[in-house]
């Protein structure tokens, strides 16, 4: 049972085809079954972003040369509808983050429905990426969280990915197979961040689990600790672009909370 009230039906291929946008395009068949709004539902504590932030710390800092790329993963199913529009300004907000760095390239990839799962091409603008949220609307259905794995393992074997992060609320899918598509991401390199709303535990023992294998990091977030999120996901972006060196230029502003609060750890 989907946690619309649905049957749960196996998985189908999703679609080749292009949404009217031109911005996303359908995960092909092949690469597992795999958008929603950004609503905490559950209590955040500082504990659980004390956790995070100490995992972010034993991570390594990604490497100047290049551009950093980053998959943002989403859960668009109904149940996340009445928060997609703060999760349209989280989003903003992170990628904005990184503007000064410069070296970020974003995808966006969003699930819903019975199959489908699309993702956007790769941005490097923050605006850009908005344009792509503001085209998707939340629809029933359930998860299809291997399908997002499965395709940041894709992207990765074609030219590395330095993050994966996902956002969601719940896990209506076997937590086995998921922890072989997370060990996929693991062997290439890719951490999970893993941002979960509400306090679901199936959810949080699948979400746990898979940013342990990727050596990632999970994190509870709620309504109440929007600004909170927003400053972790903007360090998170801004380290994936840029490595210790732009979270210390970060910290500097008045925005940079967040990856004060990282620094902090890291020394």
């Amino acid at each position: 049972m989907s946690k619309d009230g649905k049957p749960r039906a196996p998985g189908a291929p999703a679609s080749s085809e292009t949404a009217p946008d031109g911005g996303f395009v359908a995960t092909p068949p092949g690469t597992g079954d795999a958008q929603g709004p950004l609503t905490p539902a559950g209590t955040s504590s500082d504990q659980d972003v004390a956790a995070f932030i100490q995992q972010m710390r034993q991570m390594a800092p990604t490497s100047a040369a290049g551009r950093g790329r980053l998959v943002f993963g989403m859960d668009a199913t109904m149940s996340r509808q009445p928060t997609w529009d703060m999760a349209l300004q989280l989003q903003a907000d992170m990628f904005s983050a990184v503007r000064q760095v410069g070296g970020l390239d974003v995808q966006l990839v969003y699930f819903r429905g019975t199959d489908e799962c699309r993702a956007s091409r790769w941005v490097s603008d923050p605006a850009a990426l908005a344009r792509l949220m503001t085209s998707v609307a939340c629809q029933g259905g359930y998860t299809q969280i291997r399908k997002v794995l499965s395709h940041a393992r894709k992207e990765s074997q074609t030219r590395r990915v330095n993050a994966l992060v996902y956002v969601g609320d719940c896990m209506e899918e076997d937590v086995d197979d998921l922890c072989v598509r997370a060990g996929e991401l693991a062997l290439l390199g890719v951490p999970v961040f893993v941002f979960q709303e509400g306090s679901d535990r199936s959810a949080e023992q699948a979400f746990r689990e898979i940013a342990r294998l990727t050596k990632g990091a999970w994190c509870r977030f709620d309504a109440g600790s929007a600004r909170q999120l927003r400053e972790l996901l903007a360090a998170v972006a801004v380290y994936a672009a840029g490595g210790r060196a732009a979270l210390e230029d970060l910290s500097q502003g008045a925005a940079g909370t967040g990856a004060r609060a990282l620094l902090q750890q890291m020394r």
